[in-house]
């Protein structure tokens, strides 16, 4: 048997960078540059951005500009900009991927599996019936297909 090497290069500066512990969420809506920041979409309330640690191409995360941990305090405006980002996204995800399904949610706390507790985010991943495999399991890696420059530049195309 001979052993084979999955490479993974853009993961070290993450393993040995500084950790700073800052909310990507309340961070990234300031830089300038969108495409750095995998901001897909501003709207007035709320904004969409690619997961940089994705489960599968094109996991997108939607979340208000508001810093806090739950809908229930955010106002109804935002609220149906949540849901309405929500629609657009899937349409947006159909177009550039022609995914087979979705899974569409949110994580409320570290115990229900957010990254981000102090800040509330929506997730829309597209799947596909064979998009995973035993590679998260046995080799504790994702295996995607495509850089997230490029699905940046597939998402932004396809929302307008």
């Amino acid at each position: 048997m001979t052993e084979e090497r999955l490479w993974a290069p853009w993961r070290m500066p993450y393993i040995k960078g500084p950790k700073s512990g800052e909310c990507v969420f309340c961070s990234k809506p300031a830089w300038e540059d969108d495409e750095s920041a995998g901001i897909v979409h501003r709207g007035e309330h709320s904004f969409v951005m690619l997961n940089a640690f994705p489960y599968t191409n094109g996991h997108l995360m939607i979340s208000p500009y508001l810093h806090t941990r739950t809908i229930e305090d955010l106002d109804q405006p935002t609220l149906l900009e949540l849901m309405t980002l929500s629609q657009r996204s899937l349409a947006a995800l159909r177009s550039a991927y022609r995914p087979e399904g979705f899974n569409v949610g949110l994580n409320l706390g570290k115990v229900a599996g957010a990254g981000f507790d102090d800040h509330v985010h929506l997730h829309v991943v597209p799947r596909w019936g064979a998009d995973s495999n035993f590679m998260p399991v046995i080799g504790n890696a994702r295996v995607l297909p495509e850089l997230l420059g490029d699905s940046y530049r597939a998402l932004k195309a396809a929302w307008t």
